[in-house]
């Protein structure tokens, strides 16, 4: 991720980035370039939006979102999750912003993986609604998952290959095999 060098406000962000055909993410007055990824990263992400539409079906109150949709949290932060759910019906009002996510899935990249399991997790905490944060890697079939015990408490579960992985989030329990299926 490259950063504009100069403070911009959370109204002149959402400004460029309603014209801009690149994405762009929010960190407390500074903007930050997207890069592309991989066609793995992309596939993982499938995979797992894929295991979601097919547990949630068609009655579900709860919604997920791919790496399109922004997570907001009190004009500090505009992010692009891989992956998030949210079962909050405050969050149908608006068709680029949510801000009520349940679980937020990030698919690591080498690029971004420091940033992804330090800094974004720290910013994502601050949000209350958010029960899980899991971290998928490319490398290896490896699933963590973080989920808030408490107000300012979370633990840390990884699933490797050969694991059932549970979100209890969402209720949800997948074979860990299922996010690599397909990949070169």
């Amino acid at each position: 991720m490259i950063a504009v060098p100069h403070y911009i406000s959370p109204e002149e962000y959402l400004s460029i980035e309603r014209h801009s055909s690149i994405r762009h993410e929010y960190r407390r007055g500074l903007v930050y370039a997207m890069a592309g990824g991989t066609d793995n990263h992309d596939r993982i992400a499938f995979n797992f939006l894929r295991i979601i539409d097919n547990h949630f079906g068609d009655s579900s109150e709860c919604r997920f979102y791919s790496g399109n949709v922004k997570v907001n949290y009190q004009d500090q932060l505009y992010y692009y999750p891989d992956a998030f759910v949210t079962c909050d019906r405050r969050d149908r009002d608006d068709r680029y912003i949510k801000r009520y996510p349940k679980l937020v899935a990030e698919v690591l990249s080498s690029s971004t993986q420091a940033f992804d399991v330090g800094d974004k997790f720290d910013d994502y905490q601050q949000i209350d609604s958010l029960e899980e944060y899991v971290l998928i890697s490319q490398q290896i079939q490896q699933v963590e998952c973080r989920r808030r015990v408490s107000e300012n408490v979370w633990e840390t579960v990884t699933y490797k290959a050969g694991d059932l992985v549970v979100l209890e989030s969402i209720g949800l329990e997948f074979a860990i095999s299922s996010l690599y299926r397909g990949l070169d």
